[in-house]
């Protein structure tokens, strides 16, 4: 997705659910993983919806197309998907999210809207720069950063405001 395709603003959301696949195919390939057709559903279900999911809704999604999958099934293909970067585990909300820098190792920030539960996930050096600082500064090594910011989107506060 691009820096500028937010849940709030007009985008090919069939697009950016495209391009997350290749790109999804594409690591996988270069790594020799297998991105089975389960994990690949699983995926494309977690990027169609700007909404992070759990893994019982996943579950209910693909009972609904037919799939005979069971929760472990679910959660192991969350499993490789993450241990890929290729989605995000949103702790607060315990649901997942597609990620918009695969390739890049990075520290995962969030915004997370408390009205519609949209997310977005920020790119800033300026943040991640700090944070680095700071840990350094205690001589704590981390071997992962995960920020959430809960708030409000544009739209939300706009509805928000006529209310």
């Amino acid at each position: 997705m691009s820096a500028n395709a937010l849940p709030y603003r007009p985008h090919n959301h069939d697009a950016c659910v495209r391009d997350a696949l290749d790109e999804a195919r594409a690591i996988c390939q270069s790594r020799n993983a297998r991105l089975t057709p389960i994990r690949q559903r699983v995926l494309e279900l977690i990027w169609k919806s700007h909404k992070p999911l759990g893994a019982y809704d996943l579950l209910g999604m693909l009972a609904q197309e037919g799939h005979n999958a069971a929760p472990p099934t679910v959660y192991r293909a969350l499993d490789f998907l993450q241990q890929h970067g290729l989605a995000h585990r949103i702790a607060s909300l315990n649901a997942f999210t597609g990620c918009n820098h695969a390739r890049e190792r990075h520290t995962g920030m969030f915004l997370i809207c408390q009205g519609c539960r949209n997310v977005h996930e920020l790119t800033s050096d300026a943040v991640s720069g700090a944070v680095a600082e700071a840990t350094a500064d205690e001589g704590f090594v981390p071997t992962e950063t995960t920020i959430e910011v809960a708030g409000l989107c544009p739209r939300c506060q706009a509805q928000q405001a006529t209310t």
